[in-house]
Formats: C-alpha cells, sequence, structure tokens
C-alpha cells in the first residue's frame, strides 16, 4: 500500500495578508512532493507560493476578521471545485480558529482533527494562555491584563520595564494599522498610549514581563498530536537568529533535541487533550526554566526543519493520520537546520554539515526562488522610500519659522518633514 492516500487532496487556509508566508510554500511542497493534490485558500498574488510547481489551485481567502459566515461560504466553494472531501491545513491562527469553530459546518467536505478538550481558540489567546500554563504548572512569565490606560502605565511599571506588550488575539489586528502583535515597551507611557489603541486592535493589552533573549535561550517546539493523543512529526530546536532580532520570526534555527522542551510540549497536549499541529514557543530564564511564550494551534512556519529520515513532517503526519494511514518511525537528523534566506542572506551560503533546508530556495522546484528575489528586491525598496523624510518645504514669506530637533518639527508653522517620536520609534 502507498504510504500516502493521494486521493485525498489537501486545502491550505490563510487568512492572514502575508505575501512571504514561507512555511505556506513548504506545505506545499511537502505534500506535493508526496504526490497530494495541494490548493491553496491566501492572497497570493504577490507572493513566490503561486510560482510553485507543486501547486495545484489557488483560490481567493475571505478577508481579514471576516466572520464565521463568509468563511464557511469560501470553503465550502472550494470543496465544491475539488468535488471530494480533503485534508483542511490552517497555515494561521485565524484559520485554525475558525476550523476549529466551524467543524460542525465542514464536516461533510474537510477533514479535521478529532475536537480538544482545550480549544484552539483558548490556547492561541495570548491572555487565556496565561491561566493555562497555571493550570498544567508550566513556566509563563508574569503576566498583568490591564483594564485602562492608566492600569496599563502602572502595570509596566510594577513588571520592571522594559516590558513585552501582546494584543491577546492578534489575528483580529486590522491590516494597515501599523500594530504588531508583539512590541517591547521601554516606558510607562508606550504602555498608556498603546492600551488606548484597544478598540482598534480588537482584543485586549497583555503586558508581560521580559525575559531577555540570549545564546541557547530561544526554543521552540513543532509537534502533531495524532487520534491517540502521542506527539509524533517533529521535535525541538534552537533558534540562532531571529527578524526582527529577539522577538520576531525563526530565521536560522537548527535542530536540537532537548528532552525538557519535550517534556514540557508533551505535558501540555496531555493536560489540554490537544490533538492536532501545534508550535511552541519557549525561552529559558534565569531561573532554569523553560517558560512557554506562545502556544500556535498550527504548523510553525519553520516546521520543514523536522523533517526526519523517513521525510515526515508535521503537515505529512496530519495528512496521513486523518485518513487513517500508518505514520512512518524515522531517523531524527540532529545539526539539520533551516535558514530564511531573505533573512540570513550569508548563512545560506555557508556549509551546512548536518544538511539544511532554505525557505524558498529548492532544486526541484526553483521558480519560487527566482519570484522571491524580484518581489522581496521591490518590497525592500518600497520599505526604504516609505522611510525617507518627506521634501523639505521653504516657508512662505511671512510665514513663521520651523525649526527642526531630532528630525521633528516644532512650533505653529507647516510641517518641514516627518514628525518622529523618538521615545516610540520603532516600537510598532
Amino acid at each position: 500500500m502507498p504510504l500516502f492516500d493521494v486521493r485525498v487532496p489537501a486545502v491550505l487556509l490563510r487568512i492572514d495578508r502575508n505575501p512571504f508566508h514561507h512555511g505556506t510554500l513548504g506545505a506545499v511542497r511537502s505534500l506535493g512532493r508526496a504526490g497530494v493534490e495541494v490548493h491553496v485558500v491566501a492572497d497570493c498574488a504577490r507572493s513566490p507560493v503561486r510560482a510553485s510547481r507543486f501547486l495545484r489551485g489557488l483560490h481567493a481567502p475571505p478577508p481579514p476578521g471576516a466572520s464565521d459566515a463568509v468563511v464557511t461560504e469560501v470553503l465550502r466553494k472550494v470543496a465544491a471545485r475539488i468535488a471530494r472531501p480533503a485534508v483542511l491545513v490552517p497555515m494561521d491562527d485565524a484559520g485554525a480558529v475558525a476550523a476549529d469553530r466551524l467543524r460542525g459546518e465542514l464536516a461533510s467536505s474537510y477533514l479535521l482533527p478529532g475536537p480538544s478538550r482545550t480549544a484552539p481558540e483558548h490556547v492561541a489567546d495570548k491572555a487565556e494562555l496565561a491561566s493555562v500554563c497555571a493550570a498544567l504548572d508550566v513556566p509563563h512569565p508574569r503576566t498583568l491584563l490591564p483594564d485602562s490606560p492608566a492600569e496599563a502605565a502602572s502595570a509596566a511599571w510594577r513588571l520592571g520595564l522594559p516590558v513585552v506588550a501582546k494584543w491577546s488575539r492578534p489575528w483580529l489586528l486590522p491590516p494597515g494599522s501599523g500594530l504588531r502583535s508583539t512590541v517591547l515597551v521601554r516606558s510607562a507611557r508606550e504602555a498608556r498610549e498603546l492600551h488606548a489603541r484597544g478598540t482598534e486592535a480588537g482584543s485586549a493589552l497583555l503586558l508581560q514581563e521580559f525575559l531577555p533573549p540570549g545564546e541557547n535561550r530561544d526554543w521552540f517546539f513543532h509537534g502533531y498530536a495524532d487520534r491517540g493523543g502521542s506527539v509524533r512529526g517533529g521535535g525541538s530546536g534552537r533558534k540562532l537568529r531571529s527578524w526582527p532580532r529577539a522577538a520576531g520570526l525563526t530565521a536560522v534555527g537548527t535542530w536540537t533535541p532537548n528532552p525538557r522542551v519535550r517534556a514540557l510540549a508533551e505535558h501540555l497536549t496531555a493536560g489540554l487533550g490537544y490533538r492536532g499541529v501545534l508550535d511552541l514557543d519557549f525561552r529559558l530564564g534565569g531561573a532554569g526554566d523553560y517558560h512557554l511564550l506562545d502556544f500556535n494551534p498550527r504548523p510553525g512556519a519553520q516546521f520543514r526543519l523536522f523533517a526526519d529520515g523517513a521525510g515526515l513532517d508535521v503537515v505529512r503526519a496530519l495528512h496521513l493520520d486523518l485518513p487513517h494511514r500508518p505514520l512512518p518511525q524515522g531517523r531524527p537528523r540532529p545539526g539539520r537546520e533551516f535558514v530564511v534566506e531573505n533573512y540570513a542572506p550569508l548563512t545560506a551560503l555557508r556549509p551546512a554539515p548536518a544538511g539544511r533546508e532554505l525557505a524558498w530556495h529548492a532544486a526541484d522546484d526553483p521558480a519560487p526562488g527566482r519570484a522571491l528575489r524580484a518581489l522581496w528586491s521591490r518590497h525592500v525598496a518600497g520599505r526604504l522610500l516609505d522611510r525617507l523624510p518627506a521634501p523639505r518645504q521653504e516657508p512662505s514669506a511671512g510665514a513663521p519659522r520651523v525649526v527642526r530637533q531630532g528630525g521633528a518639527p516644532l512650533g505653529n508653522g507647516p510641517a518641514a518633514g516627518r514628525p518622529v517620536d523618538d521615545e516610540r520609534a520603532g516600537s510598532h
């Protein structure tokens, strides 16, 4: 019997508008190489993903913040075009939360992991995760949930500046708002001003004790909890470089066995009765405890790091398990690297004795790598142009003179450039 049931297609769902989400391409390639028909429901108009030879169909996604009814309608239309049940693979938190909430409406068209005792919506919510960790005795940074801007300022002082600010449900952040899911707040004023944008953000702001990064402190764990609750298809990894630095995605990671991290992941999975793919982020604290920072109920963008000797990864494990196919036992590959070339180009050129997977470039699927070079160059150029100061305007006769200090216009005359508040620069 063939390993994969290629009669069962896969539908990858991503509601977030991120053209450079390399995890989506990793899933397309992983399943496509196995002979599975892969469809993507995502905005890929300016994404290298659309160039992959393993992509069978591309479908328009529901808009960010779409209602359950709209998400259901979009997925049912895709199912009607495919005309047979498919494995649904959410690639972002919004998709994972929607898929779990709509499992009754989608049951006739899609295969999904069995329901967990604790819904993905609760573990993905940054505020509720603190309660989950407390109930299961899992180390977690001290977290406060202020009710007002004034309380946010006070909480920042109590936790000790700097503090980490997170929106509890980051998948609700509106596009174009300039708000980021996680930022480092360095003053009580920043905390107060950020909390005041809660209505715009769509969810509560929480403040968290800052655990400083450092060598060997940032870890992650990927896995798939199968129908019986066993964690398969992943492992523990060490983050060597992130983007943005110290608080962003994994730009360079390595497969590093860590029994303590695995034990925490399995303890969480069992305690929650969780089923499906999970991506956990940990940071080692000063007391030697691994603190859980995030629980993502879907594949992490670097999940392909953990492709073992049998070729099993978390996405393949999901596709094998749901149609009741056996999962192969593969040899782990410690030391293997994963590199996102647009964030760590020099690392991608260095030797990798234990093997390496690149996010975008692949010998058997070269088109996305070529597309990345052109699209990323335009993206970076556009970002640089956005940061250039506005052209200087000479004041008209009789107008009060504008004096500039630190890049910010002062006085009552016309602005002579883009205002910059040095205290807040770069915090969003």
